[in-house]
C-alpha cells in the first residue's frame, strides 16, 4: 500500500497547488488544513512550466519552499513528477510533442493529457525532469509515495505513433503473414506486403463516425487499442525505472480513473506498487455502479487495498448540471471507498483556484478563505473522526467473497467495435446488471481478470465473454469440471485473441461448457421487447436474443412470442462435478436478483446481512477483526437488525445480536466484529 510500516492511519488529504497562489497564503492554509485533520499532501502534479522555463533552465525555489513548508508543518507528501501537462516553450519548438487525434489534425498547444506517448521529445525531457526531481528530493523522509503523470488516457495517431505501432506489431506477430492471417485482411483486398503498408486506423482510413466511432477492421482497431495502451504505460514505466534507481523501497504508482477504456488497467496494475484511483461519479451514477468501480479496483491487485486519490468534496464543475454534494454524502462516499477497500481518503483540492476551468470545482478552502463554510465542517468533521475513531484498525484490511465477476479490457474493446449484431450492446453496462443483483442482495463479490485463479469462488460470473482468450476455456472447463458454478450470458464465445470468429458453432469455445448451440441471435430496438417465464413471473428479453438448441443443458426458461417462442433463454447444464449457466439475452434487475439468489442459495452462498434496499453492506478483515460496513443510501431512517454483536467504530457503540441499528439518511455504521 501506499508509504510504509510507518503508516498507522487512514490518510487525509488531497491535491495542493500552493504554487497557484502568493506565499502569503500558504501558511493560513497550513493551519487551516491542520484544522481540517489533513496529514498528506499530493504535490507537484502539474508544474512542469514552473520547473523547466527553458530547455537547459531548471528553477525548483519554489517546489523547495513548498517542500520545506509542509515538512514543517508534519504533512507527509504523495509526491507527483508534473509530466501530464508540458511547457508551452517545448511545443512550439518541438511540435512532435503534440497529439493528434483520429481526424489526423495534429493539436495545437492546450488542455493537458495531450502528449504524444510515442514523442521522443516527450520521452527525453519527461525522463530529465524527473531524474532532477528524484535526484533533488530522494531524501525527504514525509515523501511517502510517488505519483507518475496524471490520470493517463487517450489516444495519438501521429506518425511517430504510426511507425511504434508497425514495431509493436512486428515484435507481436514476427512476419507479415502472420498479421495478414490474424487481421484477415484477404477481406475487401487489404493484403499487406511490407510493414510500411501498417497505417493507424483512425478516420483517415479504417474508422467512421456513426453513434460513436466504429471501424471496418475490428482487429486493427483492437490492436491499435492495446498498443495505444501499452504506448502510455511504458510512459509510466519510463518514469517509474528513474525514480526506482534513485529510491528503491519507495512507493511509485499514478492515479486512475476506474473504468477507462483507452487503458486497460489490469495490464498496468502489474507495473503499480499499488493501486490509486479518482472516483468521480456522475449525478446519475447509483451506489451499486460506484461500489462496481471500487471493486474493479480493488481487484486489479487480487483484492489489495487501494488509495483513494481524489473525489471532490463538494461539487464537479465540469457537468452540464454542477449539483453539489448533500450535506453527509461526502461522509458517505468517502466511507464507501474504505467499505471497498480504500486505505487513504483524499479529495481534489484543497484550495480553490481564481481561474481556469477548475475554479468551480469543490474544495476544502473556498474562495471565501476561511473554515466558516458547511463544506470545511463536514472535511474537518470526517478528519477528526478518520483520525480519532478509525485510525488505522482497517488498514490492509480484505474482503473475502466467494463470486466473481470477469471484467476484461479487451472483451470491452473487441465487443463494442463488432459491427453487429446491435450497438446497443455494451459491456459495462452488461457487468453491472449483474454486479447491481449482488449488490443488492448483499453478496460480496470480486472483480477479476481473465488471468485470476478461479478456484477460490464458489462462483464465476462472465458477462458478455465474447472474446474467449487461448485458454481460457480451459481454465473455465476445469473449473466447472472440479465442482465450481460458472454464468455467462448471451454474446459469448464467439472470437478468439484477434477478433476472429472460432467456427463451429456459438459460443465457440464454450459450446460443451455450456451445452448449448446458439444458431441465431436476433437484435431488438429499444423500444421492442420478447418475454420468458422464470419460476411462474414474466420478464423482459432485451436487446439480443439467442436463438439457441440444447446440447446437454437443460431449459429454465422459454421465450414467449415471436418465431422462436418456445426456444430456450435460460439454462442449466451439469459438466463434471459443477454446473454452467447461460442467460441469452438482457432482461431486467428483478430477474438478475432473483436468478442469482437462487443460484447462491444453491451453493450455499449468503448474503452479508439481511438488510433492507438502499442499505450497502460489505465487510473487511484483517487482524484487528471483522469490519462490517452499513451505509445508508436511501432518503430515510433504515433500521437493520444485529446478526452478530460488535461494536461500531465512529460512535463506540456496543450492538448485541438481536439488537437494531438505526441508520438515518446518508448514515454510516461500522461494525469491528
Amino acid at each position: 500500500m501506499i508509504g510504509n510500516e510507518k503508516i498507522k492511519k487512514i490518510l487525509y488529504g488531497g491535491d495542493y497547488n500552493p504554487e497557484q497562489w502568493p506565499e502569503e497564503v500558504w501558511e493560513e492554509d497550513m493551519r487551516l488544513l491542520k484544522l481540517a485533520h489533513v496529514d498528506i499532501v499530493t504535490l507537484n502534479v502539474f508544474n512542469w512550466a514552473m520547473l523547466q522555463p527553458g530547455e537547459e533552465t531548471y528553477d525548483f525555489s519554489k517546489l523547495d519552499k513548498i517542500m520545506d513548508l509542509v515538512r514543517q508543518n508534519g504533512l507527509k507528501v504523495f509526491m507527483a513528477t508534473s509530466t501530464g501537462a508540458y511547457p508551452a516553450w517545448m511545443a512550439r519548438k518541438y511540435p512532435d510533442i503534440l497529439r493528434t487525434p483520429n481526424n489526423g489534425i495534429r493539436r495545437k498547444f492546450g488542455r493537458r493529457h495531450v502528449f504524444c506517448p510515442n514523442s521522443p521529445t516527450y520521452h527525453k525531457y519527461a525522463a530529465a525532469l524527473v531524474e532532477k526531481l528524484a535526484e533533488r528530493y530522494a531524501k525527504y523522509d514525509n515523501i511517502v509515495a510517488w505519483h507518475i503523470c496524471n490520470e493517463y488516457g487517450g489516444a495519438c495517431y501521429c506518425e511517430n505513433c504510426e511507425k511504434a505501432f508497425r514495431k509493436w506489431l512486428q515484435k507481436k506477430y514476427g512476419t507479415i503473414e502472420e498479421l495478414n492471417r490474424v487481421w484477415n485482411l484477404p477481406f475487401w483486398s487489404h493484403t499487406m506486403y511490407d510493414w510500411e503498408d501498417v497505417v493507424v486506423p483512425s478516420l483517415l482510413t479504417e474508422e467512421f463516425e456513426s453513434d460513436g466511432i466504429r471501424t471496418t477492421f475490428q482487429g486493427i482497431s483492437l490492436d491499435y487499442a492495446r498498443f495505444n495502451s501499452d504506448s502510455l504505460l511504458a510512459c509510466y514505466n519510463m518514469e517509474k525505472q528513474i525514480l526506482k534507481r534513485y529510491m528503491p523501497q519507495i512507493s511509485v504508482t499514478t492515479n486512475i480513473m476506474g473504468m477507462i477504456k483507452a487503458t486497460d488497467y489490469q495490464k498496468w496494475s502489474k507495473d503499480m506498487d499499488f493501486v490509486a484511483w479518482d472516483n468521480y461519479p456522475n449525478a446519475e451514477d447509483d451506489a451499486a455502479e460506484v461500489a462496481m468501480r471500487h471493486d474493479l479496483m480493488r481487484g486489479l491487485k487480487q483484492g489489495k487495498s487501494f488509495a483513494l486519490a481524489e473525489q471532490t468534496p463538494s461539487v464537479n464543475n465540469w457537468n452540464p448540471v454542477c449539483r453539489l454534494k448533500r450535506p453527509g454524502i461526502m461522509r458517505l462516499w468517502s466511507y464507501q471507498a474504505v467499505a471497498h477497500g480504500a486505505d487513504t481518503v483524499m479529495f481534489f483540492q484543497m484550495r480553490r483556484s481564481i481561474g481556469a476551468c477548475e475554479k468551480f470545482h469543490g474544495a476544502f478552502i473556498d474562495h471565501v478563505g476561511n473554515e466558516d463554510t458547511r463544506v470545511f465542517r463536514e472535511v474537518k468533521a470526517l478528519g477528526e473522526e478518520l483520525e480519532n475513531r478509525v485510525k488505522g484498525l482497517t488498514l490492509g484490511a480484505r474482503t473475502h467473497a466467494d463470486i466473481a465477476i470477469v471484467f476484461d479490457w479487451d472483451n470491452w474493446w473487441a465487443a463494442e467495435y463488432s459491427a453487429g449484431p446491435s450497438r446497443l450492446i455494451k459491456y459495462c453496462q452488461e457487468v453491472k446488471q449483474y454486479y447491481k443483483a449482488l449488490f443488492s442482495g448483499h453478496y460480496l463479490v470480486d472483480l477479476i481478470s481473465v488471468e485470476d485463479e478461479l478456484s477460490d469462488y464458489k462462483l464465476v460470473i462472465a458477462p458478455l465473454l465474447y472474446m474467449c482468450k487461448e485458454g481460457y476455456d480451459e481454465k473455465l472447463r476445469e473449473y466447472v469440471r472440479q465442482g465450481g458454478t460458472f454464468l455467462s450470458t448471451y454474446f459469448s464465445g464467439y472470437v478468439e485473441d484477434h477478433d476472429l470468429v472460432v467456427t463451429g458453432g456459438y459460443p465457440g469455445r464454450l459450446k460443451d461448457i455450456l451445452g448449448i448451440w446458439v444458431e441465431e441471435i436476433d437484435a431488438l430496438p429499444s423500444e421492442e421487447e420478447n418475454s420468458f417465464i422464470y419460476k411462474g413471473r414474466t420478464y423482459p428479453a432485451q436487446i439480443a436474443c439467442d436463438l439457441m438448441h440444447l446440447r446437454g443443458a437443460g431449459e429454465l426458461a422459454h421465450y414467449e412470442s415471436d418465431f422462436y417462442a418456445g426456444m430456450p433463454v435460460i439454462t442449466e447444464h451439469i459438466f463434471g462435478k459443477g454446473k454452467a449457466y447461460y442467460v441469452g439475452t438482457r432482461s431486467s434487475e428483478a430477474f438478475y436478483l432473483a436468478f442469482i439468489s437462487d443460484i447462491a442459495k444453491e451453493l450455499q452462498i449468503t448474503p452479508v446481512i439481511n438488510a433492507p434496499e438502499g442499505i450497502e453492506a460489505t465487510v473487511r478483515e484483517n487482524e484487528n477483526g471483522n469490519f462490517l460496513f452499513l451505509l445508508n443510501h436511501t432518503q430515510d431512517t433504515v433500521v437493520v437488525p444485529v446478526e452478530q454483536a460488535g461494536k461500531d467504530l465512529l460512535t463506540g457503540k456496543e450492538y448485541s445480536k438481536g439488537d437494531d441499528v438505526v441508520l438515518n439518511r446518508a448514515d454510516v455504521v461500522i461494525l469491528q466484529r
